[in-house]
């Protein structure tokens, strides 16, 4: 039952493709296997192509496809999500080769392989910090619209990406540190400690600051986002606090002269309170029972015993292709990766007697003969996926924000009898 609900936007784009075509209307996306080789389905109405696309946008949690606008994949953000894509798409994280500092921002394996949705977050607004001792800081502002409500995700880690250049000055060591702006009871600015690093002038590459807790308590208990503060020190002269820009901190006092591959990012890793786990919408679910009972119906056997023989020349239980073009759909403009993905299915039937290439489970072999004594009482088994793995899809969000997303049970890696 898991299986088919994961299965369900699949089923559809199989089932448009196979039924009710009419001669005119919009590419279908859709790639399958005609028992000799993988070809593009024929047209689908608007219609069907609507419905086909509302409920890919209602699996990805996307209410709307975002408006065209210019789409920079060069910058921070996008970079640094590209780079965890690819990793995840090489199947196994610790085996990729080690960056270096040069690549847009480090991250942590176990992060995330714990995490089902990853977003990034361009500063919204920077300016320096007025009424705090603190005068030569910067204040980094972060629009928090995007992350996802406390109820569907937890958040499990949350790192602020800020770039140094390094300098051709004498190497000196410096503190760089964040903090989170509040305001106090008779209404001063005060700065409570997020998380520091230590560098050197000569240090070329990211810093990354722990800021979850920040975040937490700007999501999840309501207090005012007034942004983070950060301040540099130099080792020699704790007390002495320097302009950022002074060790070679990107400067963000002009948002426009900024290099795009530089810009401060934070990166917010959470957690699916459903296990990542996803069910098509009403329309979906309506439409795949519709056409469930249409194929229940031309296709119940009600004597198995007579056509045993005919079974063994029908194809029995297999694995075949089903490829989803995101291009096709004309999406490449908001999707950054795949252009699409082989989804795959399972089909064929689970005759008397089972195979071992059929991976049939025991139930499935006591089920069978069970249906060859009493057919009219009985069901075959289904011929189901009996392995599956996840997809990560990495899109813009409407505001130019980036969100990697992983969706369990994607991909049907191998089928059988159940």
């Amino acid at each position: 039952m898991y299986e088919k609900k994961c299965l369900l936007t699949c089923a559809v784009l199989f089932h448009l493709s196979a039924y009710g075509m009419v001669a005119a209307g919009s590419p279908t996306g859709v790639y399958m296997d005609n028992g000799v080789q993988t070809v593009k389905k024929d047209l689908m109405s608007v219609e069907e192509r609507n419905e086909v696309e509302q409920e890919i946008l209602t699996m990805f949690g996307v209410p709307k496809i975002p408006r065209k606008s210019p789409k920079n994949l060069d910058g921070s953000a996008p970079q640094f999500l590209f780079d965890v894509y690819r990793s995840i798409q090489q199947d196994g994280l610790h085996d990729r080769k080690t960056r270096s500092v040069s690549d847009v921002g480090q991250y942590d394996d176990r992060t995330v392989q714990d995490s089902d949705v990853i977003i990034t977050l361009y500063l919204s607004n920077h300016s320096p910090v007025s009424n705090v001792r603190h005068e030569h800081g910067k204040r980094i502002l972060f629009e928090l619209n995007d992350v996802p409500p406390e109820e569907t995700h937890m958040i499990t880690s949350a790192e602020v990406h800020l770039y140094q250049s390094g300098t051709l000055s004498s190497v000196k060591k410096y503190s760089v540190t964040l903090y989170q702006v509040l305001i106090s009871k008779n209404g001063e600015k005060e700065l409570e400690f997020v998380d520091t690093q230590n560098t050197t002038t000569d240090y070329d590459g990211w810093l990354r600051f722990n800021a979850t807790g920040a975040l937490v308590s700007w999501t999840h208990y309501s207090c005012p986002n007034r942004g983070l503060y950060v301040s540099v020190h130099s080792h020699d002269n704790e007390d002495h606090e320097i302009k950022p820009e002074e060790i070679g901190m990107v400067t963000w006092a002009d948002k426009h002269q900024l290099s795009e591959a530089k810009k401060p990012f934070m990166a917010v890793y959470l957690k699916s309170r459903n296990g990542g786990n996803i069910v098509g919408g009403p329309s979906l679910q309506k439409h795949y029972r519709r056409r469930r009972r249409k194929t229940i119906e031309s296709s119940y056997n009600s004597n198995p015993f007579q056509n045993i023989a005919d079974g063994f020349q029908s194809r029995s239980c297999q694995i075949q292709t089903l490829y989803v073009s995101f291009r096709d759909l004309e999406w490449q403009d908001w999707i950054i990766a795949p252009d699409g993905y082989g989804a795959f299915y399972c089909t064929g039937e689970c005759n008397f007697p089972l195979n071992a290439h059929m991976n049939a489970t025991n139930h499935a072999i006591v089920q069978t003969l069970v249906h060859l004594m009493s057919p009219l009482q009985v069901p075959k088994p289904c011929c189901a996926p009996t392995k599956m793995a996840q997809q990560a899809v990495l899109f813009f969000l409407e505001d130019n924000n980036v969100i990697l997303k992983k969706y369990k049970n994607m991909i049907v890696k191998s089928c059988g009898c159940h």
